[in-house]
Parts: C-alpha cells; structure tokens; sequence
C-alpha cells in the first residue's frame, strides 16, 4: 500500500506541475502587458523571465518588474533593462572682455613698440590706427587680440 501512495504522490506532482503555464504562455502575456512600454523586451525559460532593453528611467524599469512579477507562472526574474545615461550639458564659456582700462594700458604697451600706430579703447573695442608695415601686421594684430578685447578695428595704413 505505501508503494501506491508514493507513487500516486509522484504522479500528482508531476500533473500539477505539467499543468502550470508554459514559458510560451508565460511570455505571451507578459509582452501583452509591457507592450505599452516601448523598448522593453521579455523572454521566458523555464519560469525564469528575463526582461531587457532601454527604460528612460528608474520608474519606467521598476514598472516593467511589478508587471512581470504580477504575471502567474513567473518564477524568477532577471531585469537587465538599462537606464541610458543622461546627455552631458555643453555649455560654452563665456567669452572674456577685459575692462577697457586695463586694455587701454595694456594696447598703449603693444601699440609703443610699432611707429605710427596709436590705439583708442571704448566700450571693449580697441581701434588701431595710423600707418604701418605689411610684415608687421599680423603681428600687431595678434598681440592686440590676445589682451582679450570685445573688438579689434583696424583703421591702419599699409605703407
């Protein structure tokens, strides 16, 4: 009598568990529910639900994970959804003008070394005038650039 009850015991256990719900269906109602989460996916092994793709954020993947543990039949599960990182904010610097007193200094301290050539500054634009050397032009120019004003005019001469 124990043999039978035994083995009437296995048999039950494996109807019941036949009986579950397969992977396939498993996985069927599990897409029916994610689907209005776009890029998630889902796949289904022996119980094991395994959902994957992008989740814009930590709300969105944590909803996908209660909907798959709520379906019957889902074991285990494995969330390898991915939150993208954010795009980095560009922002550019600010560009730097100094103070026209301190350009004023600093262009009648360039300016001295070219004969002919004088400098006014307003309002951050330095104007150059006078006359000057072809060759020696770039280099004035340059110079004055560097000291960082909002405007170079150049008013000068070539001789």
């Amino acid at each position: 009598m124990k043999i039978k009850s035994s083995l009437f015991g296995m048999m039950l256990a494996v109807t019941l568990v036949a009986c579950g719900p397969k992977d396939a269906d498993i996985e069927k109602e599990i897409s029916a529910k994610i689907s209005s989460l776009p890029g998630v996916e889902v796949t289904v092994v022996k119980g094991v639900a395994t959902i994957s793709g992008t989740c814009n954020d930590e709300a969105v993947k944590q909803n996908a994970e209660s909907i798959v543990k709520g379906v019957k039949g889902v074991k285990t599960l494995v969330n390898n959804c991915e939150i993208p990182a954010p795009e980095p904010v560009v922002t550019e610097a600010p560009v730097e003008i100094n103070a026209d007193s301190v350009l004023n200094t600093s262009v009648n301290e360039v300016v001295k070394t070219y004969n002919g050539v004088t400098a006014t500054v307003k309002d951050g634009v330095v104007t150059l005038t006078g006359d000057i050397k072809k060759d020696q032009l770039p280099n004035l120019i340059k110079s004055v650039q560097e000291l960082k004003p909002k405007k170079v005019e150049n008013k000068l001469t070539i001789k």
